[in-house]
């Protein structure tokens, strides 16, 4: 991987990691960016890390710019060699897959679709070769997936699933973007997954909707104190439910009596390259002790 440093503006440099989504892209930039701020350089306003690449805010009348892009390509040779272990949380998501919401939504937006003749659930089966709905929706909900970001809107987050390469879903995004999108929509456009933490417009291929918030910017939610669940690293097991599980889910939160399935768990990328599903078992048990 050529790392890639540039400047964007006069008050950030954009470092790109790799041109396309790995975990090896991923840990590098967690490396790096965990670097800049344990370093506590002076003049550092802002760390955003996405999905292979991360940008730095800086005050150029505390650093020069120059001297800012020395600090960053310092840490690089530090990252390649840092260990890839991390301490994190795997959270279980319910999902309501082919919802009443999102079927509505998408039959509205059918002319900004590849294929106006099908659901989005139904096309994304057919584009990944599974037989149909149900053996699609068994596979996504199957295998972990990782956050890589939490960003785009506030408590979004950008996931990937954790099987080897080739057996990664794909699928387009629209092809114009939707006005509309459910709040909590579970989502999926090119290799990545995400959750619509708002209603609002979106371009991703909509499965299914999770009863359970992830963003409240009230903080009036008990589990979301902190106004949004997750965080870069976490990982995420999606659980097909049915009507009656996601009706009394929405109940529960509304009485403040619903707590969220979350345990503490250590993921490394050496063992995961090794044993993919050996890796995502040991996850899975984490979740379920």
């Amino acid at each position: 991987m050529k790392t890639r440093y540039s400047f964007g503006g006069d008050e950030h440099v954009f470092v790109e990691i790799d041109e396309e989504m790995s975990l090896e892209a991923f840990f590098k930039s967690l490396s790096m960016t965990n670097a800049v701020r344990e370093a506590k350089i002076a003049g550092v306003t802002e760390i955003c890390p996405a999905n292979a690449s991360f940008q730095i805010k800086f005050d150029p009348d505390v650093i020069a710019p120059n001297d800012m892009m020395a600090e960053l390509k310092g840490f690089e040779a530090a990252a390649e060699s840092a260990e890839k272990t991390i301490s994190t949380r795997i959270i279980d998501i319910p999902v309501l897959y082919d919802d009443p919401w999102t079927r509505e939504t998408l039959m509205r937006f059918r002319e900004r679709h590849q294929d106006p003749s099908a659901t989005d659930l139904e096309y994304a089966a057919r584009v990944n070769d599974f037989p149909d709905v149900d053996a699609f929706i068994a596979a996504h909900a199957a295998a972990p997936w990782f956050v890589s970001m939490v960003g785009f809107v506030a408590g979004l987050p950008f996931t990937y699933q954790l099987v080897e390469r080739e057996k990664q879903i794909e699928v387009p995004k629209y092809l114009r973007p939707r006005t509309d999108t459910p709040r909590l929509t579970v989502g999926h456009g090119g290799c990545f997954g995400c959750i619509y933490s708002v209603r609002g417009a979106g371009g991703y291929q909509m499965f299914g909707v999770t009863p359970m918030p992830i963003y409240d910017p009230k903080g009036e939610i008990g589990y979301l104190k902190k106004l949004m669940l997750f965080r870069p690293g976490d990982i995420i097991k999606f659980r097909a439910i049915d009507r009656a599980e996601y009706d009394d889910t929405v109940a529960a939160i509304d009485a403040g009596r619903f707590v969220p399935r979350i345990a503490e768990a250590s993921f490394s990328l050496d063992d995961f390259t090794a044993d993919p599903a050996g890796t995502n078992a040991k996850l899975l048990e984490t979740l379920d002790a």
